[in-house]
């Protein structure tokens, strides 16, 4: 008998999904600054070109405004919010990458959607949403719970620091002030959650015994 391993072995799978860091920082680095520096980009051409890109938001229950969930996280309402997401996406974004680059494309993707989705489905009516702290929710949200799901102490050990350090973000998914949208908050995080279980439960299935030939 000869027992052959999944492509790639699992221990492999195993190793990244526990991994605190990027194992290439300088790309993560790389990756969340450019990000952000599309983010300043997008403001100053909002500041000098006519009209308002806030407008590309989301509005909650139109159809007209269901577009506005593949650019709202790319747009703020003035330098000052797109100043208070900064420091959240860079560090939640790079830490996000421990998994890998394309982890990193999934789980923002899952909670790009799922957050938008549910700012359209519950955010306030005749309002454009708009602004990329649904993903920085989502993004510290998946760094908070991944440890549980993959059952890593020293992952557990970085979300108890990042709770400590950002845990006057949790207030942000409750109802509060009316110019903030608690609902983008809380759907990204609901999001995020839902993104650590999907590649997760991805892993374990990959890490799964291979097949065995007689």
């Amino acid at each position: 008998m000869s027992p052959v391993p999944a492509a790639g072995g699992p221990g492999k799978s195993v190793e990244a999904s526990k991994r605190i860091l990027p194992a290439n920082p300088k790309a993560a680095a790389i990756v969340a600054l450019g990000f952000v520096a599309v983010l300043y980009l997008v403001e100053l051409l909002d500041v000098i070109l006519p009209g308002s890109f806030t407008h590309g938001g989301i509005v909650s229950r139109q159809v007209t405004g269901l577009d506005g969930i593949l650019w709202a996280p790319l747009l703020h309402a003035g330098w000052s919010h797109l100043f208070s997401n900064t420091v959240p996406v860079l560090v939640f974004s790079f830490l996000a990458m421990a998994a890998g680059i394309g982890r990193y494309v999934v789980v923002t993707a899952i909670i790009w959607v799922v957050s938008g989705v549910g700012v359209w489905l519950v955010g306030p009516s005749n309002t454009y949403t708009v602004g990329a702290s649904g993903l920085a929710f989502g993004w510290l949200a998946y760094l908070l719970v991944r440890g549980l799901f993959h059952r890593s102490l020293g992952q557990i050990l970085v979300a108890v620091v990042l709770l400590g350090i950002w845990s006057g973000m949790l207030w942000g998914i409750l109802p509060g002030d009316p110019g903030i949208s608690w609902q983008g908050h809380l759907f990204g995080a609901l999001a995020g959650v839902l993104a650590a279980w999907l590649t997760s439960r991805g892993e374990r299935v990959k890490s799964a015994p291979g097949s065995l030939e007689a």
